[in-house]
């Protein structure tokens, strides 16, 4: 028999530093340079990059925006939620979200030593330079979002879908 002590959620913790508070300046050029690294990357696969990056990162401030407002631009719930094991569930995803998913484990996860050339390849074959260019921009963006995101410790729950812009 489960009690109602038994559900009970932990307390929430509190953010450790509004950070855009404090650096402003910083801020406001995070939010440029975001809008600029999106430019001609389709609004789908930037959402999955984001989860992706985030999921890796443990930005849980980031998944929380990015998957609800990947839901609230219309991506299945299904693929969000497969997006963590996509090796084992490639037929989710066209061959240019696999590209695109690889290429942003590699960048994201580039302490493992360098981008490898047949992940950089694959990317290639699926992406005009332009757009290779903007996809690693992108992927070079959410990075630094999620490093804000979990130094600062920001609360996920709170956000509603298009609440900010990046």
């Amino acid at each position: 028999m489960t009690t109602e002590a038994d559900t009970k959620h932990l307390p929430e913790r509190a953010p450790r530093l509004d950070w855009a508070q404090h650096a402003p300046q910083v801020y406001k050029a995070m939010v440029a340079l975001d809008a600029a690294a999106r430019r001609g990357i389709d609004p789908g696969i930037l959402e999955l990059v984001k989860i992706r990056a985030s999921q890796l990162n443990h930005c849980a401030f980031c998944l929380d925006m990015h998957s609800k407002d990947a839901l609230a631009a219309g991506e299945s719930a299904e693929r969000i939620i497969q997006l963590g094991a996509w090796e084992e569930s490639q037929h989710f995803y066209t061959a240019k979200e696999i590209a695109a998913i690889e290429l942003t484990e590699a960048v994201t996860v580039i302490t493992d030593g360098f981008v490898p050339d047949e992940v950089f390849a694959k990317a290639a074959k699926e992406f005009d330079e332009t757009e290779l260019a903007q996809l690693i921009a992108a992927i070079t963006v959410i990075n630094a979002w999620n490093r804000f995101g979990v130094s600062c410790r920001l609360v996920p729950g709170h956000y509603t879908p298009g609440q900010y812009q990046h």
